[in-house]
């Protein structure tokens, strides 16, 4: 692929009644020094009034709208799909929640230009309220537990060495720089997943297609970590659709991505830990996340993984 020196790039951002942090996030992007960018916002059938102060507040953007909430996959295949019919060399997908250093895109942009055998680039990621703790240095894929490994979860990082990129087995969906023309290659993102390792099924697709996955460590980004899945009830923080999907989609994972011998191994250990997880969740009462991880199970051994859209028109 011809090198480019100043690729344009669209940043993607989803938006589900969560106006604050898109907010934050685009006052935070409009300090960025890499100039040749345009941003897509899509609102995923907000509830609130998210969609009228965007409009009102924010005029530079490309407001997308969808009529309900297609989740991560569906809204960012949205702006993906707009990405490729405008013929953008470089496609960022970034989570509403964060905010930005000024040169993270244009650190970015550089990796992936000298080195195009990268299908996708992460950015090092900070915990947003403790800037000097690491959210995700990218991800392991453990292949003998099918099992996907944040590196660096919550290290400091004055224990980090960030002087040179790091390749990786898969990259986190909070953040990543891709080229448009992987998406037509590989595909868009998996929308039987929903939410929740849909980063890990494309980076593994990504790999197998023969590019790599990196780490820029240069590109430092702060993540508020959860935000549109965190709300306190009785049956705790994390609602009880994020262990429904977890589970299933962990299988679907498995499903996909877990061959023979492996996957001889990586069954029981992923069954074994959600009934774990059953076991817990009925010693604290909490029957809605009990049932979720039931229901999840069993939709991910009986429902089709494999998306039916997954390439981009033409």
């Amino acid at each position: 692929m011809k090198k480019d020196s100043n690729p344009s790039v669209a940043i993607i951002l989803v938006n589900w009644n969560g106006f604050e942090f898109t907010r934050a996030c685009l006052v935070s992007l409009s300090r960025i020094d890499y100039l040749n960018h345009q941003i897509f916002v899509i609102d995923n059938g907000s509830t609130d009034d998210s969609v009228q102060k965007l409009k009102e507040g924010f005029q530079n953007i490309t407001l997308l709208e969808n009529k309900s909430n297609l989740g991560f996959t569906g809204g960012n295949n949205l702006g993906i799909n707009a990405a490729i019919q405008a013929n953008f060399d470089l496609v960022l997908l970034l989570n509403n929640d964060t905010e930005v250093e000024p040169d993270f895109l244009s650190n970015l942009v550089d990796f992936q230009q000298a080195n195009p055998e990268y299908g996708i680039v992460q950015p090092l990621i900070l915990f947003n309220q403790e800037r000097d703790v690491i959210w995700s240095g990218g991800g392991k894929f453990q292949t003998w537990l099918g099992r996907s490994k944040t590196i660096a979860d919550r290290d400091p990082l004055n224990q980090y060495s960030n002087e040179v990129h790091k390749d990786l087995d898969w990259a986190t969906g909070c953040c990543m720089l891709v080229p448009a023309y992987i998406f037509k290659k590989v595909g868009l993102l998996n929308d039987s997943f929903f939410a929740y390792f849909e980063d890990v099924d494309f980076s593994l697709r990504v790999v197998e297609f023969g590019y790599k996955i990196g780490l820029e460590p240069k590109a430092v980004i702060y993540h508020e970590a959860g935000a549109a899945s965190k709300k306190q009830s009785s049956e705790g923080q994390l609602s009880p659709t994020v262990f429904y999907l977890t589970a299933r989609n962990q299988l679907f994972q498995l499903r996909l991505h877990t061959k023979f011998p492996h996957y001889l191994v990586a069954w029981p250990y992923q069954i074994f830990k959600f009934l774990i997880w059953i076991t817990y969740f009925c010693l604290r009462l909490r029957i809605r996340k009990v049932k979720a991880v039931i229901f999840g199970l069993y939709d991910g051994l009986s429902k089709d993984p494999k998306s039916q859209e997954l390439l981009p028109p033409r």
